[in-house]
C-alpha cells in the first residue's frame, strides 16, 4: 500500500500584516497574524492540510516564495497587501508557475479607496476573497481542499 502524501498549502502575507491585532483593527480586525496562522493550521488539518505560513515586508522575499511554493506546495493563498496594488514582480511570479493562487484580503478592497479597487494578482489567481477578515483565509482553505478532493 503507498502512503499519501500529506497535500500543502503555502499561506503568504505581505507587508504590515505583522502588525494586525494593533493596526486598524476597525478595517483589519483585532486578531493578531500569529492567531490567524494557528485558526488557520487547525482548519487545515481538518481537512488533512498542512500549512506553511509566512510573513514578509519584503516583495522580493514574496516573489522567492512564491517561486518556492512551485516545488514545495499544492496551493498558496495570497494576501499580499499593499503589494497588491503595485507589484507586477509578484503578479509575474504567479504568472511563471504553475501553482494555483488562492487571492485574499482582510478588508472590502473595493469599499475602500479608489487606488485600492486594482489588483495586479486578481488575473493570475483562481480566485479573490475580500470583505470577510480573517475568515476569508478560511475559506480559501475550503476551497483548496474542494479543489484538491477533485484533482485526486
Amino acid at each position: 500500500m503507498t502512503e499519501m502524501q500529506t497535500k500543502t498549502i503555502m499561506v503568504l502575507n505581505g507587508p504590515n500584516l505583522n502588525l494586525l491585532g494593533s493596526r486598524e483593527p476597525e478595517t483589519y480586525g483585532n486578531l493578531t497574524l500569529s492567531e490567524i496562522g494557528s485558526m488557520l493550521k487547525q482548519h487545515a488539518a481538518s481537512h488533512g492540510l498542512e500549512i506553511d505560513f509566512r510573513q514578509s515586508n519584503h516583495e522580493g522575499t514574496l516573489v522567492d516564495w512564491i517561486q518556492e511554493a512551485a516545488d514545495s506546495a499544492d496551493g498558496i493563498v495570497l494576501n499580499a497587501a499593499a503589494y497588491t496594488h503595485t507589484s507586477v514582480a509578484i503578479r509575474d511570479a504567479i504568472a511563471a508557475i504553475n501553482t494555483p493562487v488562492i487571492e485574499v484580503h482582510l478588508s472590502n478592497v473595493f469599499a475602500r479607496e479608489e487606488f485600492r479597487h486594482h489588483s495586479f494578482v486578481s488575473d493570475q489567481a483562481e480566485g479573490v476573497i475580500c470583505g470577510f477578515g480573517a475568515t476569508g483565509y478560511v475559506l480559501a482553505i475550503d476551497a483548496f481542499a474542494s479543489m484538491l478532493r477533485v484533482q485526486s
